[in-house]
C-alpha cells in the first residue's frame, strides 16, 4: 500500500461562508479551524496547508453558553509595569467583534508558522455584508 502525501500544488481551496448568527462561539471556532487546516479533505497532510478559506459573517452576534457573556474576559498586556487590563466578552463584541471569533479559532490552531499562514485565510466581519462575492462561497451550516 502507498501513502499519498498531498502538495500545496495539488490542492485549489474552496471558500465557505459561515453565518454565525446564535451559534455557540467553541462550536463555530473548532468547525473553522477544522475548515482551514483542510481536516474535511481525505488528503489531509499535518504539514502541508491544504485548508480552505472561511468567510465569517454577523461576527457581532456569535453566542455564549451560560454566564460568560459578563464572567468571560480576555487579558491584555501593554508591556509597561502594572498596565494590564481587562476585557469582558460582552464589551469586547461590541468594540471588536472581529477579535473574539479570531482569538478562539486562534487558539484552536497548531502554534507554528504554517498555522500563521492559515489563519489570513479567515476573513470575520460583524455584520451580514463581505466582499468575497466573486470567490462564489458555499453556505455551510454549522
Amino acid at each position: 500500500m502507498k501513502t499519498t502525501l498531498a502538495r500545496k500544488e495539488d490542492h485549489v481551496p474552496h471558500w465557505y461562508i459561515v453565518d454565525a448568527k446564535g451559534k455557540l462561539l467553541g462550536h463555530l471556532a473548532v468547525t473553522i479551524a477544522n475548515l482551514l487546516r483542510g481536516r474535511n479533505h481525505p488528503l489531509y497532510t499535518p504539514h502541508v496547508d491544504t485548508g480552505d478559506c472561511v468567510v465569517v459573517i454577523n461576527a457581532q452576534s456569535v453566542a455564549v453558553s451560560g454566564r460568560k457573556e459578563e464572567q468571560k474576559d480576555y487579558m491584555f498586556f501593554t508591556g509597561y509595569v502594572g498596565n494590564d487590563y481587562r476585557r469582558t466578552f460582552k464589551e469586547l463584541r461590541q468594540e471588536k467583534p472581529r477579535f473574539v471569533i479570531e482569538h478562539a479559532v486562534k487558539g484552536m490552531m497548531p502554534k507554528n508558522k504554517l498555522a500563521r499562514a492559515m489563519l489570513k485565510k479567515l476573513y470575520v466581519y460583524p455584520g451580514a455584508e463581505h466582499m468575497h462575492h466573486a470567490q462564489k462561497p458555499v453556505l455551510l451550516e454549522v
